[in-house]
């Protein structure tokens, strides 16, 4: 596909005019709070399911739950719904995917973008008119490349290139579009970095910690899911996050870790600016 065709076929969307389905396929780099913040930050009536796996690629989510690791304690929650059940239903408006990390690896040994393909075709039996997501994660702080580096990298050579491209490619795909929450992380991280968020001033602090109360280097606490939750929430309904809640809770219904208020206007602001700037969200420039 060349560059002209695949920019062509990322027109901008229409924002939906009610509250969405949404299925999100992947592992815990979506985890449970997340999209459950993101149904508190959405309209009401948005509803989600999920199907996810300890570090799953595409290709073992199609293959059945006996090939994603921990898919028995990955699942055990109430948002939880098979995903060839939950697609071939044709009940949902908008599907999310991901990709395991290491993202190389996974193209390389897993064919990602074959397996996005197959997905989206899958979806689209059932719902023609399905929005169809890669959402964009990203690598482990500690990554010898540098966090912020693979970030910036390998959002147009892996995940664009490599990924989207490679699958839009293959007939009867159409448009798939992005979640870009690795480069929204990462704007939050360099404000923090420069100074400008009160209350956060290193990229920690966007993560959660381990047992042992060190940095888990690649799963994010409250700060850095309501970062992803804003991300999506501004990619799937095409609207501007700032004005939305602070605090929010998670899955289980206890009270998140928020920004300060001022803090958090201004992470909806960078949000924004991310989704709004990428041409593969489908928000109108």
């Amino acid at each position: 596909m060349s560059d002209a065709d695949f920019a062509a076929a990322h027109p901008a969307l229409p924002a939906p005019d009610s509250a969405l389905r949404v299925f999100h396929l992947g592992h815990s780099l979506v985890g449970r709070d997340m999209p459950a913040m993101l149904a508190q930050l959405a309209p009401p009536g948005h509803e989600y399911a999920s199907q996810l796996g300890w570090g799953a690629t595409l290709r073992a989510h199609w293959s059945g739950p006996d090939e994603v690791p921990g898919f028995d304690q990955e699942n055990a929650h109430p948002a939880h719904r098979p995903v060839r059940d939950a697609l071939a239903s044709g009940d949902y408006d908008a599907l999310v995917l991901t990709e395991m990390v290491e993202l190389r690896d996974a193209i390389k040994w897993h064919a990602s973008g074959n397996y996005l393909a197959e997905w989206a075709r899958f979806a689209r039996r059932a719902r023609p008119d399905i929005r169809i997501y890669l959402y964009e994660t990203w690598h482990s702080l500690d990554d010898e490349a540098g966090w912020l580096e693979r970030i910036d990298e390998d959002a147009v050579t892996l995940w664009q290139d490599q990924v989207m491209r490679r699958a839009m490619s293959a007939q009867g795909v159409g448009a798939i579009y992005r979640v870009p929450g690795g480069p929204a992380l990462a704007a939050v991280a360099r404000a923090a970095e420069a100074g400008d968020l009160p209350g956060l001033d290193r990229r920690e602090g966007l993560f959660a910690q381990t047992p042992e109360g060190q940095t888990d280097t690649i799963h994010l606490g409250d700060l850095g899911s309501y970062v992803i939750a804003l991300t999506h929430y501004a990619v799937l309904y095409q609207r501007d996050p700032q004005g939305l809640p602070a605090q929010l809770n998670r899955a289980d219904g206890s009270a998140a870790q928020a920004f300060q208020p001022r803090t958090a206007a201004r992470v909806q602001r960078l949000v924004w600016r991310v989704v709004s700037t990428d041409p593969l969200t489908g928000v109108a420039a």
